[in-house]
């Protein structure tokens, strides 16, 4: 059994083949999927997505490319949205300073607003940084003084300074597609010192696919191939791989239950 733990099902390139991606994925020994909402826009069609099939699970969440845009008054509509059995984390959201789409202030805040959102219904947060490591650390390390949020640095691929605060704060780290490949030693030698019970599996499917399929459409069957990297990256059987990250996936999304149909 093996677990997608962030991808986007309502994104082109698999929503148009859902059918197709979702039957590849149980072929692959895939229990569980959490397609990922980034504009609140688009929450409804990642809800409703998910409540079509057993194993897929919803977060809900503005991404920070949005924070302008889609910008919250108060975490009230996350609150709402999380009350549907099939929404079980909040996010994406955080900072990307890479491509500034949105103000900084406005990601910030919109960073903050996700963070009690995740306060008030108990439930995880998904987090999206790049170059943004001192501002990501500095925003959490403060929240969480407010009270304890737990989460997911999702495609972790950044210093080994986050990865350690994130840790620290009781978050996992999602590992996708990123550390297949071969520029990635110095992310593998850091993924290589985190425990593997803190590691969750993704693909960001339809982007990053790992190798081999790199620059082809990512789905979440090709998680098994991160499985494998990671394995080796660890020094265990992909067997233990498999079974740590699924328990640490559930560990984490509590909201969500295994189905046994996928199974």
């Amino acid at each position: 059994m093996i677990v997608d733990s962030h991808c986007h099902l309502d994104y082109p390139g698999l929503a148009e083949r859902e059918a197709e991606v979702i039957a590849n994925a149980r072929a692959a020994g895939l229990v569980a999927l959490l397609s990922i909402g980034t504009r609140r826009s688009s929450w409804a069609k990642t809800v409703a997505l998910a409540e079509r099939w057993p194993e897929v699970w919803a977060a809900v969440g503005i991404h920070p490319h949005h924070a302008g845009e889609e910008m919250l008054e108060d975490p009230g509509p996350l609150i709402e949205a999380a009350r549907h059995p099939k929404v079980v984390a909040i996010g994406e959201v955080g900072l990307d300073f890479y491509y500034d789409r949105a103000p900084r202030a406005a990601q910030e805040r919109s960073f903050r607003l996700h963070i009690e959102a995740c306060r008030q219904t108990g439930l995880p947060l998904v987090v999206h940084t790049r170059e943004a490591d001192d501002a990501t650390i500095a925003v959490l390390e403060e929240e969480c003084r407010k009270g304890p949020v737990r989460g997911v640095i999702h495609c972790f691929s950044s210093s080994r300074r986050l990865a350690q605060a994130a840790l620290a704060l009781g978050f996992h780290l999602g590992i996708g597609g990123i550390v297949t490949f071969k520029r990635s030693q110095e992310l593998r030698t850091i993924v290589k010192e985190v425990p593997l019970e803190r590691c969750l599996l993704e693909t960001d499917a339809p982007y990053l696919a790992p190798e081999p399929h790199r620059g082809k459409t990512n789905e979440p069957a090709f998680v098994v191939h991160t499985a494998k990297v990671l394995a080796e990256v660890k020094g265990v059987t992909l067997a233990e791989v498999e079974r740590v990250t699924t328990e640490a996936f559930f560990g984490l999304f509590e909201k969500a239950q295994r189905c046994a149909e996928a199974a």
